[in-house]
């Protein structure tokens, strides 16, 4: 970019940097006046001066050798900076981002000495904090990574590429459209604002008008056949003129999200799937719920969600035992249910599927860093005063934990160059939040996040039942994946060691979304198999066989032996005590925030 281009992009700037400014003002004074100061989507120096605040050891000696490597790399910098203003030849940078680092991947980054000196200069400041920090030993193993992890959020929210002036990128679209581009990301701003929560900033990652629920997306055919408070219960239609096992699929989604990532068109849908195995599926659709649900707990979502659809199951389907699935803290409260029935002798419960889910809360991943005791009372309080834990938040929470790829990319692409994102179905979802009552919010992070009650026998109790997972002796197959980001392999692998029952463990690649639906035809990522347990994860994978392709043909080679004959399907509907409500996929999962 020549003298001319940059005086442009100024003039362009100054044009609309009032009227921008004052929206901008009068945006954040109504989310200031509406939370008492408390808007901020990221960290900022003063959390990360808290967490440093606590009983810590320093190792002055490494700390001392970092700041002068820093000094040095700093000078060097400088040096090559003022060679690349006046040399001809291309100056071998002090410092390059790492490969996956995918922000600075326009040209100009290392063609223009500028830029060049720009991005050179935020990773070296960026590799000092970080050293500083991991210097530091602190008391509590969990204060070390709250560190780490608001060390990493303020060092993304400060890059270059955040910035109208230093993204060559949004300076090249600000000069193609005029200016033009300011505008619309100011609109773009706006509209986000006033579709986001006082506390958080929810961010559009996908067109919000690309799809429609039973159109598009969630189309796998079916009728709503039960409904309560928390949960409309959907069975499926069975494929046409095929038996199926006599033991049906009952599926339990996370009750944080929309249960459509499962069936989200005809190739990436589960239920779909096992409908062509032969077998007969259920599947739950949660409530999203208002404040007039406040009261509700953990409890009444393990009662009125997976036991209360087991009971409609065996209903309709005459079935002696079901086989039953949960996904992330869907699979929690399934384990919960579990143990709950297995400690009243009942057995209806014929096998296990846990897929990404956490049963011990030893190793919570990155979540875990949200939820210390003063945030955690934060986020209650606020949850009492609303009724119910705004879903927008655990949405715009979740994608901080993968920041430069779901929250600053689409902060760049939206505001800083005016564009609108593409459709995409599972971004869609993403962005389809689940509000949760104040009280299973709060007794759910105290027993599992916090407290890690769960693993505990009689720790935690349901209407007046002590839970015990080592009571659940049925068949377990426990789903992990390789990337997960929000539920880590290792951690999910401790759960084998809590049920009694025989487990087999699975480990499949990708994250917690794409390494679960992958489909057989077209799938993406392999997945690894080992048929014995080890003592801990590690050596587990150590003696794994990796498989290419998806999981989901094991998953049924192993659950289709346990699943009874073949009879006749019964049909959605027709039950005479269960006529269907309405088609799938109800009116519950259609409510939006």
């Amino acid at each position: 970019m020549d003298t001319q281009d940059e005086s442009s992009v100024l003039q362009y700037v100054e044009q609309f940097s009032e009227v921008f400014n004052s929206m901008m003002q009068e945006a954040l004074k109504r989310n200031l006046d509406n939370n008492g100061g408390a808007f901020a989507p990221v960290a900022d120096p003063q959390q990360i001066s808290a967490m440093l605040s606590k009983n810590v050891q320093v190792d002055g000696a490494k700390l001392v050798a970092n700041q002068l490597q820093f000094m040095e790399q700093q000078s060097a910098l400088w040096q090559n900076a003022a060679k690349a203003m006046f040399a001809q030849q291309a100056i071998e940078p002090v410092i390059q981002e790492e490969p996956k680092d995918r922000r600075f991947g326009a040209s100009q980054w290392a063609d223009n000495p500028m830029y060049g000196y720009l991005k050179q200069a935020y990773l070296l400041n960026s590799k000092m904090l970080n050293s500083m920090v991991e210097n530091i030993e602190f008391e509590d193993p969990r204060d070390a990574e709250q560190a780490k992890f608001y060390t990493r959020q303020y060092l993304s929210s400060v890059a270059p590429t955040n910035n109208l002036f230093t993204n060559p990128e949004v300076c090249q679209e600000i000069l193609d459209t005029k200016g033009e581009s300011l505008v619309r990301g100011a609109k773009n701003f706006m509209r986000d604002l006033e579709q986001s929560p006082a506390e958080a900033l929810k961010i559009t990652q996908t067109d919000p008008d690309a799809f429609t629920l039973g159109e598009d997306l969630a189309t796998t055919p079916g009728s709503v056949v039960f409904e309560n408070q928390l949960m409309q219960l959907i069975h499926y239609k069975p494929k046409a003129n095929k038996k199926v096992y006599e033991r049906p699929i009952l599926i339990t989604p996370p009750f944080i999200n929309k249960y459509y990532i499962l069936d989200l068109d005809q190739k990436k849908s589960m239920p779909r799937w096992l409908l062509e195995q032969g077998y007969s599926v259920f599947m739950i659709s949660w409530v999203n719920p208002d404040a007039s649900l406040a009261a509700k707990d953990f409890g009444n979502y393990m009662l009125e969600g997976p036991i209360a659809a087991l009971d409609q199951v065996q209903a309709i389907t005459g079935a002696d035992k079901v086989n039953m699935v949960g996904w992330c803290i869907g699979g929690t409260t399934l384990a919960a249910a579990a143990a709950y029935l297995k400690s009243q002798g009942d057995d209806r419960i014929n096998s296990l599927t846990f897929l990404t889910s956490l049963l011990d809360f030893s190793d919570p991943g990155e979540v875990g860093n949200y939820l210390s005791e003063q945030m955690a009372t934060l986020v209650e309080k606020n949850a009492d005063q609303k009724g119910i834990l705004d879903g927008r938040i655990l949405g715009m929470s979740f994608s901080l934990l993968r920041e430069n790829n779901l929250f600053w990319s689409y902060f760049i692409n939206n505001y800083l160059k005016g564009k609108d994102p593409t459709a995409f179905d599972i971004l869609y979802w993403n962005g389809d939040s689940t509000n949760l009552p104040a009280a299973a919010f709060k007794e759910y992070i105290r027993n599992t996040y916090i407290n890690n009650k769960l693993r505990e026998p009689g720790a935690v109790v349901v209407d007046n039942v002590p839970l015990d997972l080592s009571k659940i002796d049925v068949p377990c197959y426990f789903l992990s994946t390789v990337g997960d980001h929000i539920v880590p392999w290792q951690g999910s692998y401790l759960g084998t060691e809590l049920v009694s029952g025989p487990s087999r463990f699975v480990l499949a690649g990708s994250g917690h979304l794409a390494g679960v639906i992958n489909p057989v035809e077209g799938g993406k990522y392999p997945h690894w198999v080992n048929d014995q347990l080890a003592p801990n994860a590690e050596q587990w994978l150590a003696g794994a066989t990796k498989k290419d392709g998806s999981w989901w043909p094991d998953w049924n080679a192993w659950m289709a032996p346990m699943s009874g004959k073949k009879i006749t399907s019964p049909k959605p509907g027709k039950c005479a005590t269960h006529p269907a409500i309405e088609d799938a996929p109800g009116r519950y999962v259609k409510v939006r925030i």
